[in-house]
């Protein structure tokens, strides 16, 4: 693997990206040390660069440093001068300019201003060169990405297509929240998709890298929605498996609702087959062993991490699912229905004890303290409007002063507690 970094920074006075460059000039060697380091996968930015850079100059590692200090490479990394970075990109701007005009013209076997007859397939090569340079200037520029989506789409062969994923993952590298970089990514696992033996594989790297970048680019919404959208080629293994996998992050994010709406979504997608095999009994138990296990733990990160909204958020969605599937629909599995209906009843007492529990706690001085009263009551007062009618739910939570609890843990709600809690008794 091999990182890209972007110094935008002021340099030192003295050090390796001091001497100016030729524009022409500049983006051709660029487009060299691309080509060569073809591992390149990352851009390294932010104030800590240069300190990065002495170090590696430091051990005894293979470095290399062009003559007028615009570029510097060394493990397989590669460090762009401030200085050249706006010339750098005109001239990568301007270079694919000209190459994707001499390409229409080639394609449509007009002559250009030259009067020179345009080689078909060498121009489509600069095409894609010039290409790949500027959008690791420019991560948007649309225009670029499209040229790139045309070209690679008339080659036969998945090792292009494969070039596009490890470009996208150089650009994410360096703007995790690229719009563009996403979609071109989804683009390719479509385009392969039918025709691509090792797409478990792909899937699961996917996967791996929407991880990685979300570990390091908080609240990244695109990242999460490319995640969730990779369930649907993945097979029912390869979900449990996500499931299982994605645990120990979500754990330790806490916070994150992203990761838990991934997990909703993983868990639908295995729901889907399990339920279609409505003569099976081993599919039905093996969902119900999922949601159980999920609900289990879900509780434990609520009395562990006080106050996150998006466990609750989360709870919620396994409640519904839970109801409607292993309370109401069980018609084609009667022999198990007995033992769940009875299950239920266990479930809804646990709802209670779990009210108990967060609604008790006599802390008033930490906020998140206050927060888990609040999003157990509201949690509780929604449960209320969702539980079967045949289940007495309604009748001990009214024992137990909901209302009294709702108006205390947030007053300034009162209005919304009052509607709701009337419309609750009718």
């Amino acid at each position: 693997m091999c990182s890209l970094t972007l110094h935008r920074d002021t340099p030192p006075r003295r050090g390796p990206f001091n001497k100016p460059s030729s524009i022409p000039d500049v983006i051709l060697r660029l487009e060299n040390i691309i080509e060569v380091d073809v591992g390149l996968h990352k851009f390294l930015t932010g104030n800590n660069i240069w300190t990065k850079i002495i170090e590696l100059l430091n051990d005894n590692t293979t470095t290399r440093e062009s003559q007028d200090g615009s570029f510097w490479s060394g493990e397989r990394k590669l460090g762009i001068s401030s200085e050249v970075l706006f010339p750098l990109y005109k001239a990568a701007r301007d270079a694919f300019t000209e190459a994707l005009t001499r390409y229409k013209a080639a394609e449509s076997g007009k002559n250009i201003d030259d009067g020179s007859m345009c080689s078909y397939d060498g121009v489509e090569s600069e095409v894609m060169k010039h290409s790949r340079a500027l959008l690791l200037l420019s991560c948007d520029f649309g225009t670029a990405w499209n040229s790139r989506k045309l070209l690679v789409s008339k080659k036969p062969h998945t090792s292009a297509f494969m070039d596009e994923l490890h470009l996208s993952s150089l650009v994410l590298s360096y703007s995790p929240k690229s719009e563009q970089a996403w979609n071109h990514r989804r683009w390719v696992i479509k385009v392969i998709a039918g025709k691509c033996v090792t797409l478990p594989e792909i899937i699961r790297m996917e996967s791996e890298l929407v991880e990685k970048l979300a570990e390091r680019s908080k609240m990244n919404y695109r990242a999460w929605n490319h995640r969730h959208w990779l369930v649907s080629y993945m097979t029912r293994e390869q979900a449990v498996q996500e499931l299982s996998k994605s645990r120990d992050w979500a754990g330790f994010h806490v916070a994150d609702n992203s990761c838990f709406n991934y997990r909703r979504r993983l868990m639908l997608r295995i729901s889907e087959d399990l339920f279609q095999e409505t003569e099976s009994s081993v599919y039905f138990v093996e969902a119900y062993d999922i949601w159980k296990e999920e609900f289990d733990w879900n509780e434990i990160l609520i009395k562990r991490y006080i106050g996150r909204e998006a466990l609750w958020l989360h709870r919620r969605f396994l409640t519904v699912y839970w109801i409607q599937h292993f309370a109401t629909d069980l018609h084609s599995h009667s022999k198990d229905k007995m033992a769940v209906n009875n299950d239920i009843g266990t479930f809804l007492d646990n709802e209670l004890c779990l009210f108990n529990c967060c609604t008790s706690i006599q802390d008033n001085e930490f906020d998140d303290y206050q927060a888990q009263r609040i999003h157990c009551a509201a949690y509780t007062l929604w449960l209320t409007k969702h539980v079967p009618p045949s289940q007495p739910l309604k009748i001990r939570l009214q024992a137990r002063n909901l209302k009294t609890l709702l108006h205390e843990a947030c007053p300034e709600r009162s209005s919304l507690w009052n509607s709701l809690l009337g419309e609750s008794q009718n």
